[in-house]
């Protein structure tokens, strides 16, 4: 029988995606000291496209390069060096696929490294290893700069030759920041009600339509909730999502947390039932109800490991499509693999990466732990980048203090390289 997963989608503005399984977004880190593609970056692309997924959503791409989620970031601001981008476009489309573009702010979420005064909605500052400065209330005059940014780099990127562009929206980034009344404690037109903290949003969706035209794909990436007590709600995202369907939105993912919560990358499991898929595809249990408010296909990426799972969750029309990102690091053509049935299930590493209690015997600093357990699990997916950048097989049995280090390592590399030359 032919997996469900094979099954071509067509999209509200006509686009056909081959596939059921799509390339969620994660950040690469290997742009050059001055924030744009290097050849690393298209050899993953390359590799990726070939591993037969049928959607490819590029990492964070940032409008402003002032601002980055992280030094490495690429950024698309203006057209000065738009014949690299394109050289990415075609090596990332060698194996037939689309491929997006993630554009992205960070707003509050950019590190001190990058900038000492990073914008967000209000001043609230994000507490998290004193590494993120108090942010700057945006003016009237910064909203409408951020407002447009978006919509020239989404014009960049069409004529780039990418087949589409997200608008990220979620994981507690500058446009999450707006609709969560915990950061954004404004009392004008951009805060307040959920009406007033999604216009930035919307006011970027119509201004991409109307700038990249209708036959080219938008897709957003959004919170069913931020999994914080005063945060963005699944209610919140039920209401937000009936909007970008009627602003024209082709494809909604579905993903959760912010980085104080982090259930974006499963460290800290939301509170899905247990019986839930076994705890896989994290938030699979609010699908149902944003995609009939929606009304346009949507996509969930957060936990998705076995086949079986996969293809019921695609059968049932839960969902329309399965975002993966972690398993295409330790096996890049895994979609081949589940689309011919020639597999169970994908990387399960999470489940090793965890450092016990006696790693540091009976005195152990637990909150060390967690901190080590946390970015020793990112940092080991990103060795895994870096690899396969470098036309390298992964190496899945890099431990997780050792991932740890050298993802300290290599983001203060990044920073000095970028700052200094």
């Amino acid at each position: 029988m032919t997996s469900p997963l094979a099954t071509p989608i067509s999209l509200p503005n006509g686009s056909v995606l081959a596939n059921r399984l799509c390339k969620s977004a994660m950040t690469e880190g290997l742009a050059d000291k001055f924030d744009l593609p290097t050849p690393a970056l298209m050899q993953l692309y390359k590799t990726w496209s070939q591993g037969g997924t049928g959607l490819h959503i590029t990492g964070n791409v940032m409008v402003d390069r002032r601002y980055l989620e992280r030094a490495g970031n690429v950024v698309l601001e203006d057209d000065k060096n738009l014949e690299l981008f394109r050289t990415w476009a075609k090596q990332g489309t060698t194996g037939g696929n689309h491929l997006w573009v993630q554009l992205n702010h960070p707003g509050r979420q950019c590190p001190k490294m990058v900038s000492t005064e990073p914008l967000s909605p209000s001043d609230v500052q994000l507490a998290m290893l004193g590494n993120f400065a108090r942010p700057r209330p945006m003016d009237q005059s910064n909203i409408e700069e951020v407002i447009q940014r978006f919509i020239t780099s989404a014009q960049l990127v069409k004529q780039a030759g990418f087949t589409g562009v997200q608008i990220h929206c979620a994981h507690g980034y500058l446009l999450s920041q707006f609709l969560s009344p915990k950061i954004n404690q404004r009392q004008d037109q951009w805060g307040g009600s959920l009406e007033n903290r999604a216009r930035i949003i919307r006011r970027i969706i119509v201004g991409v339509r109307a700038a990249v035209g209708a036959d080219f794909p938008i897709g957003v990436k959004l919170n069913s909730a931020d999994f914080q007590k005063g945060g963005f709600s699944l209610e919140d995202c039920i209401t937000v999502a009936s909007w970008l369907g009627e602003d024209g939105v082709d494809l909604l993912e579905i993903s959760g947390g912010t980085y104080e919560q982090l259930s974006l990358i499963g460290v800290e499991p939301t509170d899905v039932r247990e019986s839930t898929r076994k705890r896989e595809a994290y938030f699979i249990e609010y699908a149902e109800r944003i995609k009939q408010s929606a009304k346009i296909p949507v996509m969930i990426t957060g936990g998705f490991r076995s086949r079986d799972v996969m293809e019921r969750a695609i059968e049932s029309g839960e969902v329309d499509v399965i975002g993966l990102a972690r398993p295409l690091c330790t096996e890049p053509d895994c979609s081949t693999k589940l689309i011919q049935q020639t597999i169970q299930s994908i990387d399960c590493y999470e489940d090793k990466l965890v450092l016990g209690t006696g790693f540091w015997g009976n005195n152990s600093p637990s909150n060390l732990i967690k901190a080590i357990n946390s970015f020793g699990q990112v940092g080991f997916y990103y060795w895994q980048i870096i690899r396969l950048s470098k036309g390298l097989p992964p190496e899945p049995q890099l431990g997780t203090f050792k991932a740890f280090l050298r993802h300290m390592t290599n983001d203060f590399k990044l920073n000095i390289k970028r700052k200094f030359g």
